[in-house]
């Protein structure tokens, strides 16, 4: 039987050791880990994640496929030289040959860690046999893994769902398949690529998937407190938690976990100035990074995330952002915001109440922006 975590669950009090976790021969600083996410984990996002915490990163997954290396986004996903040892990619393909390939090709320009994504559920990956895909196929799994591994001389990790479909969980079966083919972690997501991000996630494959292995395995899913993250812990006896969705526009999550797993305290949310702070100095780094075109809808993104745990009291402030059309607009408003606070009708908001219709809709618009 399947068993949940309610989110408001006392403490945690369980006996989980606080132990480094390894990858490889790397020992990293804590159990808290960004999860990769396309169009969300650029370098901006990593470094504000890792500023409150976060002990390891993983860029954007890449497409294994070499015709796509040499567009400008696929030269922004690989952009892993300010990020700290080891450096970690994903890569994403369906065979065997590209998938060795895309792997030397990463670790000739730096990575030090080869990510392989076996868990992503997005249509457009899983229609070319990749992501979630490849776990109907163990044999092509076990074909890819040994050649990835043997390709390269870094350490190379997995991530994956608990199968295709809750009728076709195999993902014990993966985790012994990778671990035999020299894999030195393994991160899974508590639900299977049919489930998507919906229903309960899965601990209790999470904990067999531990159980059938000696390689550390994290666990990934629904991980939104510090408490949270302790019973996950206890209950699938994981390695460490990956935490995805739940850190856009809370990146300060990073270090609320850490605490409470090392030293047992509940550190509160920053205060409003800091978290103002702390989204003004992402934003600018997203204009930075990408430009003027592309920085504007990029800083439209991450400016709606943080804005959700604002509620009604955002809209207008999102609805005013959404409309502006250049880096120097977006960076007034932050900086209105920063200084007071508030957002003024000469940013382009209007004064009016608030309907639940209205809100409803334009946090579903925020939300559907993660793949």
């Amino acid at each position: 039987m399947d068993r949940s975590v309610s989110a408001g669950d006392k403490a945690f009090a369980g006996s989980t050791p606080v132990e480094p976790l390894q990858l490889g021969h790397y020992c990293l600083s804590g159990r808290v880990i960004l999860a990769p996410m396309a169009g969300v984990t650029d370098a901006p996002f990593r470094q504000v994640c890792r500023e409150y915490g976060a002990a390891h990163t993983v860029a954007e997954m890449v497409s294994a496929n070499p015709r796509l290396r040499s567009s400008r986004q696929s030269r922004l996903r690989l952009a892993i030289d300010n990020d700290p040892l080891p450096r970690s990619i994903q890569i994403v393909g369906g065979d065997v040959e590209s998938m060795v390939e895309a792997a030397r090709y990463n670790v000739d320009r730096g990575a030090q860690v080869i990510d392989i994504n076996m868990g992503c559920p997005a249509k457009k990956v899983c229609r070319k046999a990749a992501g979630s895909a490849l776990m109907k196929d163990e044999a092509l799994v076990e074909q890819i893994l040994q050649a990835v591994v043997a390709a390269v001389d870094v350490p190379v990790t997995l991530k994956i769902r608990t199968g295709w479909s809750r009728s076709e969980r195999n993902a014990v079966t993966i985790a012994s398949i990778a671990e035999q083919a020299g894999v030195v972690a393994l991160a899974v997501h508590g639900r299977s690529r049919e489930c998507g991000y919906h229903g309960e996630v899965e601990y209790d494959t999470i904990r067999q998937v531990k159980n059938s292995v000696s390689i550390p395995v994290i666990a990934n899913g629904d991980i939104d407190s510090p408490q949270r993250a302790a019973q996950v812990l206890d209950l699938t006896g994981a390695d460490g938690v990956m935490i995805g969705r739940r850190a856009q526009g809370q990146p300060w999550l990073f270090r609320q976990i850490h605490e409470y797993l090392s030293h047992g305290r509940l550190v509160p949310e920053p205060c409003p100035q800091e978290k103002l702070e702390t989204m003004f100095r992402h934003l600018s780094a997203v204009h930075q990074f990408y430009g003027p075109r592309q920085g504007v809808g990029m800083a439209r993104k991450h400016f709606g995330w943080y804005c959700q745990a604002w509620g009604g009291e955002a809209l207008a402030a999102i609805k005013a952002f959404y409309v502006l059309e250049s880096t120097d607009q977006q960076r007034d408003l932050l900086h209105q915001l920063l200084v007071t606070g508030k957002v003024s009708g000469s940013m382009g908001s209007e004064s009016r109440t608030v309907g639940d219709e209205d809100e409803s809709r334009v946090f579903s618009e925020i939300r559907g922006q993660s793949w």
